[in-house]
């Protein structure tokens, strides 16, 4: 009899331990707002830019397969991976629309000096 209570004690922790080897679910709000900000500042028409949203929306995508299928801490990796890349594509996005506002001021400024010399000649 002590033998039936041992196995089925252990029958018993097996089984819960399995139902709790499933981390948390996976948190993907974070890589998704991302996203979903650098796609609103216009990171898909920016070369370099869009390769990295591609990127996060590839990585988003894999993880949320992989935590489907079981696999939490390398879904919880390529998230960590999608963040970045979107976080990357963001700031490219970013770079690319103050340097094309600086070009712009530039040549702003260009034309204010060229109407200087003009009005003073």
């Amino acid at each position: 009899m002590p033998n039936f209570v041992s196995t089925l004690t252990t029958v018993l922790v097996v089984t819960l331990g399995v139902g709790c080897a499933s981390g948390p679910p996976l948190k993907t709000e974070d890589s998704t707002s991302d996203i979903h900000a650098a796609e609103a500042v216009g990171a898909a028409e920016v070369p370099r830019a869009s390769l990295h949203l591609q990127l996060a929306k590839e990585g988003l995508e894999r993880a949320k397969q992989l935590a489907k299928d079981g696999k939490d801490q390398e879904a919880a990796s390529y998230l960590l991976r999608a963040e970045a890349d979107a976080e990357l594509a963001l700031a490219l996005s970013h770079e690319d629309n103050e340097r094309a506002e600086a070009v712009t001021a530039v040549e702003r400024v260009r034309k204010l000096r060229a109407d200087e010399k003009r009005v003073a000649n």
